[in-house]
């Protein structure tokens, strides 16, 4: 293997080695954090010519790895990882969002998740993209000129939204981690579009930003994406480490012991429902999603477990659930960008907003505050629902996308100008796997599952219990030493690959 003038690793080396086994060699003195650094911005230096996954890469970390607060020694010292441009940030770090709304804004404070993270000696080199203020399945912005970001499988197709930047990165071995959110399916959907690994965890598990607590934010949590189980669990451990007193806006109870022990501990017999149903939408998924999600069942069974498909209507009240959560969606989500804003966005700033973010701020414009607390008791009555539903399994399978994935700045960018209705409910149809975790709270992973018809990853996902993010990963690491196929494959725009960078 031929390593390349001034990189402490061939690209090789490189593009296969996960974040924990990137640490050990750090420690071991193979090479440094600085070498790191640099080798992960030369990566995604390399890369984004035909991925545009990089909002811009911290170079002065490069040179001082410990700039913004790494403990090198730490269990994870010196890995370097990107950060989303939405949810939390870093003091002196721009986080815009991916929007004029945000343009230009630097934190003043480091939010407790990344506090979290340096602890563990986790060190960010960069902001990866994100759709504009995280509200679609596609990754398009224009605030700083149009910016299409690909999927490395075939950079025809999206790696899906909002946090497309950040699978692309990792799935084309840029870097082993990338941070996340989730408030519709935006980690989980990413994930399974790129062939990750996605955790979306309990509402309150991780800290939030200052700015907000779980109060008035249900369905909004961060996340990672990874290329192997045991990264994910380490990445939780950094990552639930410590919470400030009060920042809770609900009780999170300490896990019993660490997430990367679950790896080592094969789960019993469980009892996991599946279903490829319509989940109360009026299309039908795609059959060729449905039949990955078949065959995962099958899998699952072959590993001991008891599977059984569900009739949908079991889950919840979907006449409810999905007006209730357009009026988050739709309502909700785009009145809290006027909080920087006095309340009321200028003119001059809707105007530079994509096409689709301006239709979904006019829209919010029409909903009140019965319409909220309408909203608050459905969000209720579905928790209730799958908590009803959990009394009887231990698992929930399902699809992560209805379709397969779309072509990049396609019919879910924001740069779209069309019938706002049509786009909303295409977008609640291909997300209706992914929603309902999300406005429950409850853990959600997202595995990969194979190839879609266009050789693009498809994913399924498993929904655990509330706080049941240890049984996740157990299953989850089951799964990958029984089918590592499914697991760390690479897509032809890879660091490794020579002819694909040419």
């Amino acid at each position: 293997m031929t390593i390349e003038h001034g990189l402490a690793l061939s690209w090789d080396e490189w593009g296969n080695t996960d974040a924990v086994a990137l640490a050990k060699l750090i420690r071991a003195g193979h090479l440094s954090p600085r070498e790191a650094a640099r080798q992960a911005i030369h990566a995604a230096s390399r890369l984004d010519s035909r991925l545009d996954a990089v909002v811009e890469v911290f170079n002065d970390i490069a040179e001082n790895p410990s700039r913004d607060g790494a403990d090198l020694n730490g269990p994870l010292g010196g890995v370097p990882f990107f950060i989303k441009d939405l949810g939390s940030a870093i003091k002196g770090r721009l986080r815009e969002s991916g929007s004029v709304l945000g343009k230009g804004r630097r934190a003043g404070r480091t939010d407790p998740l990344f506090d979290n993270l340096h602890q563990s000696g986790l060190v960010a080199v960069g902001r990866s993209t994100t759709a504009e203020m995280g509200m679609t399945y596609d990754t398009t912005t224009n605030y700083r000129g149009l910016k299409v970001t690909r999927n490395p499988w075939n950079t025809e197709f999206t790696p899906g939204g909002s946090s497309g930047g950040s699978a692309a990165l990792v799935a084309s071995g840029a870097v082993p981690l990338a941070h996340s959110t989730d408030g519709a399916g935006s980690t989980r959907i990413p994930a399974a579009l790129t062939g990750l690994v996605g955790l979306k965890v309990t509402r309150g598990r991780l800290p939030g930003p200052w700015s907000f607590s779980e109060y008035g934010n249900a369905t909004l949590g961060e996340g990672v994406f990874s290329r192997s189980v045991r990264d994910t669990a380490a990445f939780l451990d950094a990552a639930a480490a410590h919470r400030p007193p009060g920042k809770n806006f609900i009780a999170v109870p300490s896990p019993a012991k660490p997430f990367i022990e679950a790896l080592q501990e094969v789960p019993g017999k469980l009892k996991i429902g599946f279903s490829t149903g319509r989940w109360g939408r009026a299309t039908a998924p795609d059959p060729s999603i449905a039949e990955l999600t078949r065959a995962f069942a099958q899998t699952l069974q072959a590993l001991g477990h008891e599977v059984e498909e569900i009739d949908d209507g079991e889950l919840t009240q979907w006449e409810n659930f999905w007006p209730s959560f357009k009026t988050f969606w739709l309502g909700m989500r785009p009145a809290m960008w006027t909080l920087d804003h006095g309340g009321e966005l200028p003119p001059h700033l809707l105007e530079q907003l994509t096409p689709m973010a301006r239709k979904f701020w006019q829209t919010s414009q029409r909903y009140d505050k019965n319409a909220v607390l309408r909203h608050q008791a459905a969000n209720n009555a579905h928790a209730l629902a799958l908590g009803t539903f959990f009394e009887r399994y231990d698992l929930l399978l399902a699809p992560v996308f209805a379709i397969p994935a779309p072509k990049a700045n396609g019919p879910f960018s924001l740069m779209n100008d069309r019938d706002f209705g049509t786009y909303v409910e295409e977008l609640l149809d291909a997300g209706r796997y992914a929603i309902p975790a999300s406005d429950a709270g409850i853990p959600a992973i997202s595995l990969p599952a194979g190839l879609d018809r266009n050789g693009i990853p498809a994913g399924v996902q498993l929904y655990g219990r509330w706080f049941g993010e240890y049984q996740l990963l157990q299953v989850a690491a089951d799964l990958e030493r029984h089918r590592p196929d499914l697991f760390g494959r690479k897509p032809p725009l890879h660091v490794s690959n020579p002819v694909a960078l040419s």
